[in-house]
């Protein structure tokens, strides 16, 4: 590839030597009740930067990923700054992306969602330096990175930060809502998450794969379970924002945990001797990770024993969305 005008060519075309570096966190979907829904951003970052230059496309990968993924136009960090950028009415000659990578790929905890809202933070930056007026919104980020994924909670919650509540609009009353991402309208809104919670991740060695285990989920549930699940979905918001101690009950869920243990069985574990000790825990995303929330310390002697099965354990900060660096 030696030029990039193909991808809008009728837009306005950026001057070399624009660079712009996002910083996007990491996040957990689901909290337990919420499938598709909640969200909350964890202080695990990946760094993206991108330059216009001359010609040609060149990316480069540190950290997580590095020597895994493509380093051609169907990277994901690319295919978001080319969107982003396309989205403004604007196109570069040529591309310099950079991407360190902190958030560890394949454990369920958004990898690819930061990578897409990092590369549209990034392409944002570009184009507030030349064309201000175009600057894309965060409801426009929202949109544009939940597309990528087809479900609204890991992008927004990178976006906006915080936790989130987000939801998905078909195009019209007919239109089933999985797997019309080119149809649907995504949205979500951030709610404050109570000062005195603390994340903490589990992360075992393994990966998984989101598609596999979406796979494994049941076509119907019973209208017990789901009247189950909405009732600890609304409660989940209370817990978070205003009464942390009722996040062991908040993060209840029958409709997703359960059916995916058999091919996450060290996640559906640890989920289940942790909140055992009276820790809210659930899998985060589609797994293997596991996501804690909690007012006090995991106990030391669950975090030895963690460590002896090959889990790494992290404290994280709730973090705030996407920002330019």
């Amino acid at each position: 590839m030696t030029d990039l005008m193909s991808h809008e060519e009728m837009a306005t075309v950026l001057p070399d030597g624009l660079t712009a570096t996002a910083e996007v966190p990491a996040s957990s979907a689901n909290l337990g009740p919420g499938f598709d829904s909640l969200g909350i951003a964890l202080g695990l970052n990946d760094t993206i930067g991108v330059t216009t230059a001359p010609a040609g496309l060149e990316i480069t990968v540190e950290g997580a990923g590095a020597g895994e993924v493509p380093l051609d136009d169907s990277h994901l960090v690319a295919q978001a700054v080319f969107r982003g950028l396309g989205a403004a009415g604007v196109t570069p000659k040529g591309l310099r992306i950079t991407c360190k990578n902190t958030i560890p790929h394949s454990r369920g905890l958004g990898s690819s969602a930061s990578a897409a809202v990092g590369g549209l933070v990034a392409a944002n930056g570009l184009v507030a330096q030349f064309a201000p007026d175009r600057v894309l919104s965060n409801d426009q980020l929202v949109q544009l990175a939940s597309a990528f994924e087809g479900h609204p909670d890991n992008a927004s919650a990178s976006v906006l930060g915080g936790a989130v509540v987000s939801w998905t609009q078909a195009a019209d009353d007919t239109s089933p809502i999985a797997g019309c991402s080119a149809e649907c309208s995504y949205f979500a809104t951030r709610l404050e998450v109570h000062p005195d919670i603390r994340a903490v991740v589990l992360v075992p060695e393994t990966r998984s794969s989101t598609s596999q285990t979406r796979g494994i989920l049941p076509t119907h549930v019973t209208h017990r379970d789901a009247v189950f699940n909405v009732s600890r979905a609304a409660l989940a918001v209370v817990a978070l924002t205003t009464r942390p101690e009722l996040l062991l009950a908040a993060t209840e869920d029958r409709l997703h945990q359960a059916q995916r243990a058999p091919a996450i069985p060290l996640t559906a574990r640890w989920v289940s001797l942790l909140r055992g000790a009276g820790i809210p825990a659930t899998v985060s995303g589609a797994g293997p990770a596991v996501l804690a929330l909690t007012v006090r310390d995991i106990p030391a002697a669950l975090v030895r024993r963690a460590d002896a099965e090959g889990l790494s354990v992290h404290e994280l900060t709730i973090a705030d969305g996407a920002r330019l660096i």
